[in-house]
């Protein structure tokens, strides 16, 4: 308990620094490294020939839309023909064209969700040309497409930004030197980082084991940095080559939660990055603006008690085992690692759901029942922090249907950040708000209904419902970890996952730069006394209540008959345990 509030306390502390640099570097603001970063930004811009020209928002989506078109015809490209190409030191073939297009789809939107094993799967030329590239491109998109969204409801400008010089600026600047920062860390506790094929060896038992090698901790800080997930090992995070100790455990939770964090903080500073107090005639500087006070009260409070769910549940064990005369006492262990235990492996699982990153360090399949709901409703709500902006994004679309709803309720007019809510805004808003659902709760229909889908649940059952609700959830949300359990390379799971994949990343970003751009044209409106407040404890409060109750109209009925069902039978002396 007293190391997961520590954690909480350091998260807190570390965001408002970075978030203020995040805001500098958003609207071109100086920064103590631009003597550096502003050379290598120009030589980029005149290598690439890129007009440094403003952008509305159709400009800024089609700049996005073609330059991610462009890495995805050349990454898959790469990992069908990687059998052919060099640095291949382990002999890997070609990938198979419907993994390889799950692969591509899932890696340019951020996803990261693997039908594959990492270490048997792809070359080194793959992993470092395609995987980590895409990982610094696609989390540098959801972060400008962020910077642009927040310009645009904040009202700075009339326009957009520019994609192509927030993608550099974001990539160079940000998260290239804290890669490289967090790589030499984990080299410097055992994370491999090399270009040796693998290694076999005798074990004590006289056995032959093969020993990854690779260029993994080239791969693993960006991995969480960039909130990517997904895994150079199979193991994922589990593996001591990625993950060797309780310190590069935190260093990752850490490296997961710093960027999207920083990114609530730097929408305060934008929307009312300083106000003054005339208190003793000094000027008094507000470390989260009033905007952003809720927002992050909200998403806080929601990771808080998902941690303390998930860590509760999996320290009560599990009760069959207990009557079968097995001790409880250290908890649910199974799936886990006994170096980080029921408290590193809680946190963690609920923290790479919650920031929408993906990377585990325990088997979330083995997860209790109400445990495993705990990142399972993460994803879900897909808000709570989330990743590169998106949680931030996504929260938004619950603040303007707050608003909307409060404003109906006491009769004020509704308004956020001094623009008029009308019907254009609750249009696209309601639109925001169901596509992730339709998404996660479509898939799951289809599959547990067509021979395709259901070839590929291996758990009968509550279970294998909470399995499959699990994969279209991670795979709307952009997360990528898995329940595991699930055949899932085949055709029918590699186009259905990359459909959902696509479409609850691409359908998102327009319609959320839609709404900031209508919001950005409108007139501001002075306050009033008729102006509902948006930055006040009430607010808060009733910002909660609308996630709450929404997600719990929407997902509900699906939670019921999965990991809520699971939990009623489990803990009835006539339940069952799934192994």
């Amino acid at each position: 308990m007293l190391q997961i509030l520590l954690m909480l306390a350091i998260f807190i502390v570390i965001i408002f620094p970075m978030g203020k640099y995040l805001y500098h570097i958003a609207l071109n603001k100086h920064t103590f490294a631009d003597p550096l970063f502003d050379r290598v930004d120009n030589g980029i811009y005149r290598l690439c020939g890129i007009d440094k020209k403003e952008m509305n928002w159709k400009q800024y989506v089609f700049a996005m839309l073609g330059t991610n078109a462009v890495m995805v015809f050349i990454g898959y490209l790469i990992i069908r023909l990687q059998g052919l190409l060099f640095l291949n030191p382990n002999g890997i073939g070609a990938m198979e064209e419907t993994l390889a297009f799950n692969t591509i789809i899932s890696f340019i939107t951020n996803t990261n969700l693997q039908h594959y094993s990492g270490e048997s799967g792809l070359t080194y030329l793959s992993q470092m040309v395609v995987i980590i590239f895409m990982m610094f491109t696609s989390a540098a998109t959801g972060f400008s497409i962020a910077i642009a969204f927040i310009r645009g409801i904040t009202g700075k400008t009339k326009t957009m930004g520019n994609f192509f010089v927030d993608l550099i600026r974001i990539i160079t600047r940000v998260l290239l030197p804290l890669s490289l920062i967090v790589g030499l860390v984990l080299v410097s506790q055992g994370v491999v980082q090399n270009l040796s094929p693998n290694v076999t060896v005798e074990t004590i038992e006289g056995k032959y084991q093969d020993l990854t090698m690779g260029p993994i901790a080239a791969l693993e800080s960006i991995k969480h940095l960039g909130t990517n997930g997904g895994g150079f090992i199979g193991a994922n995070s589990t593996a001591p080559f990625e993950n060797p100790n309780v310190f590069t455990n935190m260093i990752e939770m850490f490296s997961m939660m710093l960027l999207p964090g920083s990114c609530v903080v730097m929408f305060g500073y934008m929307a009312r990055s300083r106000k003054k107090d005339t208190e003793k005639g000094k000027e008094k500087k507000i470390l989260l603006g009033n905007e952003a006070k809720p927002i992050f009260a909200v998403m806080f409070l929601l990771l808080v008690v998902g941690v303390f769910i998930c860590f509760g549940a999996e320290q009560a064990g599990n009760p069959l085992l207990e009557q079968a005369g097995l001790s409880q006492s250290m908890g649910n262990m199974e799936g886990k690692e006994t170096r980080f235990g029921i408290a590193q492996s809680a946190f963690f699982t609920t923290v790479t759901t919650a920031f929408t990153t993906g990377s585990i360090n325990n088997m979330h399949d083995t997860l209790t029942p109400l445990g495993g709901m705990v990142p399972l409703v993460n994803m879900m709500l897909n808000m709570v922090f989330g990743g590169k902006g998106v949680g931030l994004m996504n929260m938004i679309l619950y603040v303007i249907l707050a608003v909307f709803i409060c404003g109906l309720m006491v009769g004020r007019t509704p308004e956020y950040l001094a623009k008029k809510i009308e019907g254009r805004e609750m249009k696209l808003t309601a639109l925001g708000i169901i596509i992730h659902p339709l998404l996660i709760l479509t898939g799951t229909g289809l599959a547990i209904a067509i021979p395709a889908g259901l070839l590929g649940i291996t758990n009968p059952g509550h279970h294998g419902l909470s399995q499959v609700l699990y994969e279209f959830a991670s795979s709307a949300a952009n997360n990528g970890s898995g329940f595991e359990g699930l055949a899932d390379n085949t055709v029918f799971w590699n186009i259905t996952t990359g459909l959902v994949m696509f479409f609850g990343r691409y359908l998102s970003i327009i319609i959320l730069l839609s709404i900031a751009s209508s919001l950005m044209l409108k007139q501001s409106v002075n306050e009033t006394i008729g102006t509902l407040r948006t930055d006040t404890r009430t607010f808060a409060i009733a910002l909660f209540m609308v996630v709450i109750i929404i997600a719990a109209l929407t997902f509900f009925p699906a939670l019921v008959l999965g990991p809520i069902a699971e939990h009623m039978t489990l803990w009835n002396s006539g339940g069952y345990f799934h192994g």
